[in-house]
């Protein structure tokens, strides 16, 4: 007996020196790193004094300190920025979908104010701005050497106030100004309408709005059709759409999937990843789909095309999409102000990051030019067939029906090719669909 408890004590006795010997030089370790930190932090507070005691001018010491806020949380990436309350009240007016200014979705990029889209109808689409453009001046006052909302804020101003832009384009050898009129920006977050029997559903943005939209733009188009038997397919036109909500990504997402998963969020701890999943009931039940996408499409636009992409649900069609595939938590701060903070990653449900390399498409379509077609050549072309010969014999084997159902068809393609010059990847869609529909229905 004696010996087991010699044995025992003797092994709690090696276990403490184990501990002490591994667990010493941890902690010493972390005393260094905590004492380092701490002489950062002096360091930062001698240099705010010696600012507020020697700068040329008298300094606003709150603007200081939100200026190194902002200058610390930007150092990590372009998403990551301090909110002030005035930005914060705006980004959330911005998710219920309607808020003052241009129109445009942007981004910084080595020090660069990048558009990443003008939203759909916003004085920005109708002025010219395009997916791409580097914003350089705002009213002759440079862009380069301030934060991305200092840069924002320069944008803003009354509703009906001009504004000039200075713009540098690829496809164009010097910078050019575009002069806008600041607006009261109200966002239709998505609408619907029919080409033939396919519906066309532009989403421009993921907030409040988009599900109940979709859902119910989906269910008058099918009325109207009289029913989801007559309905060819949905194209999803998600191009130009910057993103917004999460959450009304997934629910767009399950709006087409049966089951499985829509998307992943990592984040540095394991804990902290979250999974989401689709829930029965499909809103077209199976019908054809296709995503039309771009480089303007991000964020909460790739995850809906991720998700619809890898379940193999839809066809993906456009150029790729923008690549942005972090997720920025809001953390409200003392002051009324917030933090936008990159605190994970999304993964589609294969198990791929859009970080940076955005969704590639199934099919890559380049955007045409419009082309006005002369009416004469229209005519020509229509014209040129054995039905336009003098004497020809008429065909009188079909009936009635069959000859309205002939005509209905002409008049759908013809306004195929009419759309084909006024969006050439929207038609290629609908092209996929009719082509899809050719086919018959297919198995499960």
């Amino acid at each position: 007996m004696n010996k087991l408890i010699i044995a025992a004590l003797g092994g709690i006795a090696g276990g403490v020196l184990l501990s002490t010997q591994v667990a010493g030089p941890l902690i010493a370790q972390e005393a260094r790193a905590n004492s380092s930190v701490y002489e950062q932090l002096d360091l930062f507070g001698d240099i705010f004094e010696r600012i507020r005691a020697n700068y040329v001018e008298e300094v606003d010491e709150a603007a200081l300190i939100e200026a190194a806020i902002n200058g610390m949380l930007t150092s990590l990436d372009p998403h990551s920025g301090y909110l002030p309350p005035s930005d914060f009240d705006d980004m959330q007016v911005q998710t219920r979908g309607e808020f003052g200014g241009l129109g445009i979705e942007v981004t910084q990029e080595d020090g660069f104010v990048r558009v990443i889209t003008p939203m759909d109808d916003t004085p920005a689409m109708a002025a010219g701005v395009e997916a791409g453009d580097f914003i350089t001046h705002v009213d002759g006052e440079a862009l380069l050497g301030l934060t991305l909302e200092q840069a924002v804020d320069l944008m803003r101003g009354p509703v009906g106030s001009e504004i000039t832009i200075t713009v540098v384009r690829e496809t164009r050898d010097q910078p050019f100004d575009i002069t806008i009129v600041r607006d009261r920006i109200r966002l239709t977050a998505v609408r619907a309408r029919l080409e033939g029997n396919t519906a066309i559903v532009r989403v421009s943005t993921f907030n409040d709005q988009t599900y109940p939209n979709l859902q119910e733009g989906l269910r008058d188009l099918i009325a109207e059709l009289g029913g989801l038997d007559n309905l060819n397919g949905v194209v999803l036109d998600l191009r130009n759409n910057p993103g917004g909500l999460l959450n009304q990504a997934i629910r767009v997402s399950d709006a087409f999937l049966e089951q499985g998963e829509i998307v992943s969020t990592r984040g540095r701890r394991p804990e902290d990843g979250d999974r989401y999943n689709a829930t029965p009931g499909d809103l077209i039940d199976g019908r054809p789909l296709v995503v039309l996408v771009n480089g303007g499409s991000a964020s909460a636009s790739e995850i809906v095309a991720g998700a619809l992409q890898d379940h193999r649900r839809a066809v993906i069609v456009g150029t790729n999409s923008f690549g942005k595939g972090s997720v920025q938590s809001i953390m409200p701060l003392a002051g009324e102000g917030a933090m936008r903070l990159t605190t994970s990653l999304y993964y589609t449900p294969s198990g791929r990051s859009i970080q940076a390399l955005g969704i590639a498409p199934d099919i890559l379509v380049e955007q045409r030019p419009a082309v006005e077609t002369p009416e004469d050549e229209d005519q020509a072309r229509g014209g040129r067939n054995e039905a336009s010969l003098r004497g020809a014999i008429q065909n009188s084997t079909l009936s009635e029906d069959e000859l309205r159902q002939l005509e209905e068809e002409q008049a759908i393609a013809e306004a195929t090719a009419r759309l084909r010059n006024e969006d050439y990847q929207l038609a290629y869609a609908i092209d996929i669909l009719t082509g899809l529909n050719a086919l018959g229905p297919r198995g499960n």
